[in-house]
């Protein structure tokens, strides 16, 4: 079954030109405008990809190799995650063991920001 165009009752009309004066402006103020620029790629920050060595206490948690920071905490992430040391009632605040304790300077249970600023005064 074929259907058939419809053809518009009317042509649409045109607006009315607008003074050349005007037309001329646009395209002075489009060329004006830099390129776009393509967004560089994203480079890791070199502070954070310095290898640092752990304090004794916490390369029982680690490792007694030289890491980056990134991966220090990943490593204590994995460790607090393997031995179940969220608090069930509340995730952000860790509950520590006594390996962590000597970490976090004796505290049984410390947030995971609070964790953060703990663990970096054990790199050197």
């Amino acid at each position: 079954m074929a259907t058939a165009k419809k053809t518009p009752a009317a042509p649409a009309k045109k607006p009315a030109a607008k003074p050349a004066a005007k037309k001329a402006a646009a395209p002075v103020k489009a060329a004006a405008k830099p390129a776009a620029k393509k967004p560089a790629a994203r480079k890791p920050n070199a502070a954070f990809m310095k290898e640092l060595t752990p304090s004794a206490s916490l390369a029982a948690v680690v490792g007694a190799a030289p890491l980056p920071r990134t991966e220090v905490t990943k490593k204590v992430w994995d460790y607090i995650k393997k031995h179940d040391l969220q608090d069930a009632a509340n995730r952000r605040n860790i509950n520590a063991d006594d390996k962590l304790k000597a970490v976090f300077g004796g505290k049984a249970q410390v947030s995971m920001f609070e964790m953060t600023k703990l663990i970096s005064d054990h790199l050197k």
